[in-house]
């Protein structure tokens, strides 16, 4: 890996971690076109690319949602009830999606990436947040329900869940913006790990992988984005805390819809150089 790579890891790592501790995202929308950048340089083939990059991610989510959440628990912010119903769920649910997905053709994926973020934009910036004053739903069946699509997307797609999550939580379930933020960050711990195993298990044996993978994950590039994430989780959940519900909505909408476009290759089509 060149010098120039190691940089553009270790920067994304930061921006990473910042919006997972801001947003309860896993930053899977920003390190997946990153890393497929980098390994397609690398001369890794695309298909191969676009995989590794969703494995890798996944291993990222971890140790970056587990800081976020330490910040958040001590605002009193996560539903652990909610969390662990709906992650222990998605945890299966994800170890399918993932097996799924190293059978399906990259671009696919990719396309399909980008659909999903579009969409998880365009029905939060569409429908309008509930107050404060609403009652968030606690019924376990409920959580449940929802905890399986969440958790195919995120085996499927390598991203946390998070991107989904939290819109299912505020206009589905009821939560207030800034609990749906912590809760799906405690629940990423699930759904990256059945997302995890199943990257590994089903890229064992694969031709082609750079150096230091195992399956579908990439060991670099997990250390070079996981070393900045963690702490910038920190700064991220006590920036979120310190902004409006609505102002971090609109943050989340623009995030999404940049991802989106980006995956699609609307960027590209245009000319346009972000």
């Amino acid at each position: 890996m060149a010098m120039t790579h190691i940089i553009i890891l270790l920067v994304t790592g930061i921006g990473v971690g910042f919006i997972s501790g801001l947003l309860g995202l896993g930053g899977g929308f920003i390190m997946t076109p990153v890393q497929y950048l980098v390994y397609t340089a690398m001369g890794t083939p695309t298909d191969i690319a676009i995989k590794l990059a969703f494995g890798t991610n996944l291993l990222v989510i971890l140790p970056t949602a587990i800081s976020g959440i330490w910040r958040h628990s001590r605002k009193g912010a996560v539903w652990w009830k909610a969390a662990i119903i709906m992650g222990s769920c998605s945890l299966v649910v994800a170890f399918g999606g993932a097996t799924l997905a190293t059978h399906l053709p990259g671009a696919a994926l990719k396309t399909a990436f980008g659909a999903v973020a579009l969409a998880a934009g365009i029905r939060m910036l569409t429908v309008k947040l509930p107050t404060t004053e609403q009652e968030p739903r606690d019924n376990p069946w409920l959580w449940a329900g929802w905890a399986i699509p969440i958790g195919l997307i995120t085996g499927i797609l390598g991203i946390g869940g998070g991107i989904l999550a939290v819109p299912v939580m505020v206009l589905a379930l009821k939560f207030k913006m800034h609990s749906a933020i912590a809760t799906s960050l405690a629940m990423m711990i699930f759904s990256s790990t059945g997302g995890v195993i199943g990257y590994i298990i089903n890229g064992l044996g694969i031709s082609n992988l750079p150096a230091y993978s195992i399956g579908y994950i990439n060991l670099q590039a997990w250390v070079l984005l996981a070393v900045t994430s963690i702490g910038m989780a920190q700064v991220g959940a006590i920036t979120a805390h310190r902004l409006p519900a609505k102002r971090l909505g609109y943050i989340f909408v623009a995030i999404m819809f940049y991802m989106g476009l980006k995956m699609l290759g609307v960027f590209d089509w245009l000319g346009w150089p972000v």
